[in-house]
């Protein structure tokens, strides 16, 4: 009996056990297509509109990637980057909250890079992680990312995350990024310079607003008091219609995860920024960033969140947003 015809007798069953087996083996993620988005489970979803191949990408935490052609239905997951076991990063580094960003006929995955072999700190009794935010580049949206120059974009004893990108008013390119709350005990927005080709940073961090300039962001104490949340997360930068610099950024009320928005006062990322009054989703909807659909609809993806005997579930959702004013206006769910 030849081979092919051996293969042909084997139910389709085990070859797909035989295939998951080896791919765990390997560390090889099951790619699968015609996969509705509320199937897929991703914390801090990013998507970028490609008109060069007319698709839609999808990262996020774990850093696996998903294409779509009309956001209803994804193929993937695939891994799409390949970092320097030698580096800080380590041979297996976890990945949060990965971003796909096209830049002069390039394409770079700003993402947060963790090395739990590693730790830099010790605060309140929690060991610290070697955690930051770092940049990848790709000639394509699907890869293969990789590093460039600098084996470094921020201070190694400080936990960083969430980086994501901005050209401003300058026309020089930015990281804008959280130090995580963990070390500070009160989160901080940040932003440094980057390298023309982003290869790297130039000079030092500089301060945006802390967790608790915040005032719909709360918390209890141990004393049971109500007091400004320490946490931020994911911050993304957007311009409105008429030329507003906002950022959306997530925290907490409590036991709710939020999405929250403030604006530049002087229109370009030093600020200062002013704190909208409430959140701009309803609970349990966070990390947002907004990109604009083929057919000229701006959407917002965002991760819903809920724990399920104590592990959180995480699932991306699209609302579509108006941004013809002076600030972001949510409309509602949207679906494709």
């Amino acid at each position: 009996m030849k081979s092919n015809q051996f293969i042909s007798k084997i139910p389709l069953a085990l070859v797909y056990l035989l295939l998951s087996f080896f791919c765990k083996a390997q560390q090889v993620p099951i790619t699968k297509s015609d996969i509705p988005l509320d199937s897929i489970r991703l914390s801090d979803p990013y998507i970028l509109a490609d008109p060069k191949t007319e698709l839609y990408y999808m990262t996020g935490t774990g850093g696996m990637l998903w294409k779509s052609a009309d956001l209803k239905v994804w193929e993937g997951p695939f891994k799409i980057t390949e970092t320097d076991p030698s580096s800080w990063m380590g041979p297996k580094p976890m990945i949060w909250a990965a971003e796909l960003h096209a830049y002069k006929d390039k394409y770079y995955y700003f993402a947060t890079f963790t090395n739990t072999n590693v730790k830099i700190d010790t605060i309140a009794g929690n060991i610290i992680d070697r955690r930051a935010s770092h940049v990848l580049v790709s000639d394509h949206p699907d890869g293969t990312y990789i590093p460039m120059d600098d084996p470094i974009y921020l201070p190694a004893d400080k936990p960083t995350l969430d980086g994501t990108f901005w050209v401003d008013n300058d026309g020089k390119p930015y990281m804008v990024y959280c130090h995580e709350w963990l070390q500070n005990l009160d989160g901080t927005i940040e932003m440094i310079e980057l390298k023309p080709d982003l290869s790297g940073s130039v000079g030092e961090g500089k301060l945006l607003f802390k967790a608790s300039d915040s005032p719909w962001s709360r918390e209890k104490d141990q004393n049971g008091l109500d007091i400004p949340n320490k946490v931020t997360d994911g911050p993304f930068l957007f311009l409105t219609g008429t030329g507003s610099l906002g950022m959306l950024w997530t925290s907490w009320i409590h036991d709710d995860y939020v999405q929250g928005v403030a604006y530049s006062e002087s229109g370009d990322l030093k600020g200062p920024w002013i704190q909208e009054s409430a959140p701009i989703t309803p609970s349990n909807f966070g990390h947002g960033m907004l990109f604009e659909t083929f057919d000229g609809k701006m959407l917002m993806a965002v991760h819903s969140h809920k724990s399920v005997n104590g592990r959180y579930i995480r699932v991306p959702h699209l609302f579509e947003v108006d941004l013809s004013g002076d600030k972001l206006r949510v409309i509602g769910r949207y679906q494709p």
